[in-house]
Formats: structure tokens, C-alpha cells, sequence
């Protein structure tokens, strides 16, 4: 039986008092770190130099830090005190690392980061561990864990623990520790009523772990990802991407606005078709006979409905299930799935499949507040429908009950997102040229891989066809990268927001015209001359007049009556952020763009001195900590306010 504490210094007591030497400690990613714990304990190694400690993790989640008196960090510090509360346990080695603080006798390994921040962070950089997710768990194995540590959810009147948020790698860890012979972990749990109870495959009896902390109240609250605007581009490639979804098949999604669009569109393709179609048309004409489209999508609703099986649940698929676009069910009874394939399932096998069936199978999960929400006030029936998987179950089809996952994920599409793709259809998806990691590999190259070894799946890498460099705008299609996360022989499907690149089982030059036919006309001219030099095009190809088309202007005017009528929001997944607040968001993302170069900042500053009050001016004021300026810098601030609202006055 497990061994119970409610304090963490007895529980750091006890982990220390059975173990001995160098402390390593593995940890899942995200939400199912037991953030109070860690803390305790790396506050008791910090102080004693004589017990180092390795830990082995990813995704180790800290809200933003506002510092100073710019207008972001007044923005930030209201925001971030509301959405996560003033008690959040920060993971103290997490903002050590970020400052390079971290003490000489402890190591953090992490296989994924927070986006973009630990990219100055020296020692983040050289302790990342490069891994395909499902490879995480054989790479913990090899470095022997003393311990595994763990948040679980329990219920009342329910024996079992359930691992909720994270049942991705800790089991697939343990297998990979006997497979080597290794001596089995301690297992510890920390008990957090705040995390929703998911059961099924993601439960464990109690005396799975050693030790269990039920620390008293009272209970932050879970990490919330703040929901951020959706853009032009962002709908125009969610647009695209819904186009090449099946009714019947299978849908994995990544994570960010790309992923928050694509969900959307599924959302309106489903209940308001007409409106759909239309949005469609304006985009694209011709998209509705695209062959492509004809032949692995469409633009019917969705009767059957989808699978849903993705290494990461979020707010998407919460939408998505409430809107009826997921809802077909597997099984993992091989028999009755094969019966099902062959027409020849009987009305107990359809039954049965309908009673105990599962329509959405994840490893973790992360998403808002409402989204926990929705999770912990399931009805039973819907809440019994998901399944918390291991990663080697979701990531991959090898290893395991190979021929029941292949029959369950028919016409899967897998969306992720990338940040570069080369012209011959190469993408950049977790670090840049100079080798600093942004993110991770995380499933990426997992799901790309499976979309080729299954006969009817498809890889779809959505991208923004351009990104500004110190207030420069640059291409996202490029002919070389210095950074490649999944290599163009496995090249498939782009997306951006100027269309569809299908790039699968093309030569090398039929893939430099789909890419660059995808790419902002500004730049298109000099991707195909490299592509000549580099005897990848013919020397006489000449540039299509439609292709100049490709303009941001163009795709705004496109787009802006679905705008304007609510077709197509700025959060349509639901926003953190008050009425006031997203005004807030647009001006001061209208001021960063406006400030990037010294002679922007130059010209917007001299414009701000001259900017007059507008009627309406106070409540942002006010939200700002501007309603009284007693010194320059506040008069400054709140000029160069008054002047980002009256920029974006029209979208307010």
C-alpha cells in the first residue's frame, strides 16, 4: 500500500530518505506536473549543493511576467493576476532556467519547450533533447529515474486515481525501465481536486504509486492558455485545410490560432454549410472543384462525423464535439472493428459499439479554463466517449495492436504547423537556422510518418506565407533553411493562407511551381530564379499573372464582409480577454508592428505627441493605469495608446 502525506516537506523528506546519490526525477509535461512538490523539493536541493539533481521533463509551463512600465506589462500584469490567479505555484527551476540560474549540481532536460521562450536561456539551449514524443519514454528509461512524479485526479467513491491530463509517457516509461532491466522507479502522486477525472485507460489503482500527497487547500487553479485572435491569414488557411477532411474519417490537430481556425471552419462546414460555401467562393472560386478537395475532402456536412485521435486535446475538439462534428466511435475490439470495415457488423456489434465506443482518444491535455470546465461537468455518457491513451498508442501504428489502430483511423488527416517550408517541400517546425530551439519535434514527424504508412491518411502542414523581421516583412516559403524537422522526402500537403500545395509523390520541379504558387508574390520572383540557378525549373517558365494575386490587401478585401458579420471572429473559440481588453490586444499589436524599426519607432512616437483624446478614450485608459500622467513616460504611454486605438478604431 502506498505510503500518505498532506505536507510536501515530509513528502521531500521521505522521496530523499529512499533514495541516495545524484537525485534524477522524470515529470510529465504541461499540466500534469505536480507543481508544489517540485517546488518544495528543488528548493531543498538548491540549498544543498551536496545532492544534485537531474530532472527529466518538457513543457515545464509558467504564466508571462510583466516587468516595467511598458504598455505591455500594464496590460499583462491585470490579466495574468485574473486568468491564473495570484497564488499560481510558479515552477521556480522553470524561471531559473530562463535566467540562466539554475545551480552548477542541478540539470533540467527537456525534450520540449515553451514556444519561443527559452530561446536566450544558454542553459535550456544545451540541455534540450531532441526526440520524436513517442521516443521520450525509452529516452527517461535510459537515464534510470530514482523517481516519478505526478498530479492525478481522484474522485469520490472511486478507488482508482486517474491520471487525467497525462496519460502520455509515465507507463510507456515504466515498460521501457523493465525492458532494460533497470530497477522499477519510486512512483509519487500529488492529488489536485482542480484536475477533471477522466476514466477508462487514463485510471490506476492507488497502490500503483508509493506514495500519494494530498495537500491541504487552498488550490490554485490550472494552467489556462489565454485563447489568442485568429487573423486573415489564420481563417484563410483554416479555411483551406477544412476543405480536405473526410466525413467518416479520423482528425488530429496541433495547437495555436492555425489549429483554432481550422476547428472553426470544420464547426461552420457543419452547421451553417450555405454560409461555408460562401466564404469558400470568395476565396477561391475554383476551390470547390479542386481535384484534390474532390478527392481526400469535401464540403458536406458531417453525417457520420469524425474520429477524433490527437496527442493533444484541446479547445478545438471541445468545440468540435459540442457542434456534433465528432462523434464517430471506435472500439478496440478487433473483431467487431472488422466487421464494421466489411459491412457485415451485426445490431448487437452496432450496439455495443454505441454503448462503449470512443470518439476521441488523446495522451495529454491543455487548454482554458473553460475548457477544464467543460471536461469536469461532463455528462457520464460523453465524459465515458474520451480516452486518455499513451503516446505510443496515439503517436504511432508500431509496437502495439497495429491492425485495430489502422482500422480505426481511416482517412485520417493529420494538421500540424510549421514555421518554414522549402520550396521542394521540406519544413522547419521546432528550431531556427542557428540550431536555438523554439518548441520540439514533439508528434510532429510522428503524425507525417503515420500519414504515409496508412493507405488513405494525409499530412497537412499549415503555414503563414510571411513573418516580419525587425519590422521587414519575409517569406515562410524559402528555397534552403537551416533547420529541417521533417525532410522533404516525406513531403504531402502545404497549407497557407494563398491555398493548397499537394506536393505528394511530385518531381522536384512540380514542387517548386506548388510552392511557389502558395508563396506572397512579393517574393515569388526570386524563389523561382534560385530554383533555375539551382536546375530545379526550367530556365523558360514564366510566372502566372494570377499568381501576383497573392497579397495580403487582397486576401483582406476577400475576407472582410465575413468579418464584418461575425462569420468569421477574432476568438471564435471563446476569448479570455474582456471586450476592452481585445481592443487593447489590437492596439498595441498595431503599435509593436508601428515600432519595429527605429525609424517607425521614430515616426510613431512624434505621431503620438500629436494625437488628440478621443470620446472614448477612458476605460482604456483606465484599464491601463493611465488615467492620471504625472511623468513623461506615462504622457508618452498614453499618447502612443490613444494613437494604436484610433489605428485600429475601425475594427473596434
Amino acid at each position: 500500500m502506498p505510503h500518505y502525506v498532506t505536507d510536501l516537506d515530509a513528502a521531500v523528506d521521505w522521496l530523499l530518505g529512499n533514495t541516495q546519490g545524484p537525485l534524477r526525477i522524470g515529470a510529465p509535461l504541461a499540466l500534469g506536473k505536480p507543481h508544489r512538490l517540485l517546488n518544495a523539493l528543488y528548493a531543498r536541493i538548491e540549498a544543498d549543493p551536496s545532492r544534485a539533481l537531474q530532472l527529466y521533463t518538457a513543457l515545464s509551463l509558467n504564466p508571462p511576467q510583466a516587468k516595467g512600465d511598458s504598455l505591455e506589462a500594464r496590460f499583462m500584469r491585470p490579466f495574468v493576476e485574473r486568468h491564473f490567479g495570484a497564488d499560481y505555484p510558479r515552477l521556480a527551476y522553470a524561471d531559473a532556467i530562463a535566467r540562466d540560474a539554475l545551480p552548477a549540481h542541478v540539470q533540467v532536460e527537456e525534450f520540449y519547450m515553451q514556444s519561443g521562450a527559452l530561446l536566450r536561456s544558454s542553459q535550456a539551449q544545451r540541455s534540450y533533447t531532441s526526440l520524436n514524443y513517442t521516443h521520450a519514454a525509452d529516452a527517461v528509461a535510459q537515464r534510470a529515474p530514482h523517481a516519478i512524479v505526478q498530479k492525478v485526479a481522484c474522485r469520490d467513491g472511486n478507488p482508482r486515481l486517474s491520471l487525467s491530463c497525462n496519460n502520455d509517457i509515465t507507463q510507456d516509461t515504466l515498460d521501457a525501465i523493465a525492458a532494460r532491466g533497470l530497477p522499477k522507479p519510486l512512483l509519487i502522486a500529488e492529488i489536485d481536486p482542480q484536475l477533471p477525472w477522466l476514466g477508462g485507460s487514463a485510471t490506476v489503482d492507488v497502490d500503483f504509486f508509493d506514495l500519494i500527497i494530498s495537500p491541504p487547500g487552498p488550490y490554485p487553479q490550472l494552467f489556462g492558455l489565454p485563447r489568442q485572435p485568429v487573423s486573415d491569414a489564420d481563417h484563410a488557411i483554416g479555411l483551406y485545410a477544412s476543405t480536405l477532411v473526410r466525413d467518416g474519417g479520423t482528425l488530429q490537430i496541433g495547437i495555436g490560432t492555425l489549429a483554432d481556425a481550422l476547428s472553426h471552419a470544420l464547426v461552420l462546414r457543419h452547421t451553417d454549410n450555405a454560409r461555408y460555401r460562401q466564404i469558400l467562393h470568395a476565396l477561391d472560386p475554383q476551390l470547390a472543384e479542386s481535384p484534390l478537395v474532390r478527392e481526400i475532402g469535401g464540403l458536406e456536412p458531417f453525417e457520420i462525423g469524425l474520429y477524433g485521435c490527437s496527442e493533444m486535446l484541446n479547445e478545438g475538439f471541445r468545440k468540435l464535439v459540442q457542434t456534433g462534428v465528432i462523434w464517430r466511435k471506435v472500439h478496440d475490439d478487433l473483431g467487431l472493428m472488422q466487421r464494421l470495415a466489411d459491412g457485415t457488423a451485426s445490431k448487437g456489434d452496432h450496439g455495443r459499439l454505441a454503448r462503449e465506443g470512443e470518439y476521441l482518444h488523446g495522451a495529454f491535455y491543455l487548454g482554458s479554463p473553460e475548457f477544464y470546465d467543460w471536461l469536469r461537468n461532463l455528462p457520464e455518457a460523453e465524459c465515458s466517449a474520451i480516452g486518455m491513451r499513451r503516446i505510443s498508442e496515439i503517436n504511432q501504428l508500431y509496437g502495439g495492436n497495429e491492425a485495430l489502430e489502422r482500422l480505426q483511423r481511416r482517412d485520417a488527416r493529420f494538421f500540424n504547423s510549421c514555421m518554414i517550408a522549402s520550396a521542394l517541400g521540406a519544413a522547419a517546425s521546432d528550431a531556427l537556422e542557428d540550431g536555438r530551439v523554439v518548441s520540439g519535434v514533439g508528434g510532429q514527424y510522428n503524425f507525417v510518418a503515420m500519414a504515409h504508412a496508412l493507405p488513405d491518411a494525409r499530412s497537412v502542414l499549415m503555414f503563414r506565407a510571411l513573418r516580419e523581421e525587425a519590422g521587414k516583412a519575409q517569406s515562410n516559403v524559402r528555397w534552403n533553411y537551416g533547420n529541417t524537422t521533417i525532410p522533404r522526402h516525406l513531403r504531402d500537403v502545404f497549407v497557407n493562407e494563398y491555398g493548397i500545395a499537394n506536393l505528394r509523390g511530385l518531381t522536384d520541379e512540380d514542387c517548386v511551381i506548388a510552392m511557389t504558387a502558395i508563396t506572397d508574390a512579393a517574393f515569388q520572383p526570386a524563389l523561382l530564379d534560385q530554383a533555375k540557378a539551382s536546375k530545379k525549373l526550367a530556365a523558360n517558365f514564366a510566372l502566372p499573372a494570377h499568381w501576383q494575386q497573392n497579397h495580403a490587401e487582397v486576401l483582406r478585401a476577400k475576407l472582410a464582409p465575413f468579418r464584418a458579420d461575425g462569420s468569421l471572429p477574432d476568438y471564435p473559440l471563446g476569448s479570455d480577454f474582456d471586450a476592452v481588453e481585445q481592443d487593447l490586444l489590437r492596439a498595441l499589436g498595431w503599435l509593436k508592428s508601428a515600432t519595429a524599426t527605429p525609424m517607425g519607432k521614430l515616426r510613431t512616437v512624434l505621431a503620438a505627441m500629436r494625437q488628440p483624446a478621443a470620446e472614448n478614450d477612458a476605460m482604456y485608459m483606465q484599464r491601463m493605469g493611465l488615467e492620471r500622467t504625472g511623468t513623461f513616460s506615462e504622457r508618452l504611454n498614453a499618447g502612443l495608446l490613444r494613437l494604436g486605438l484610433a489605428q485600429t478604431s475601425q475594427t473596434r
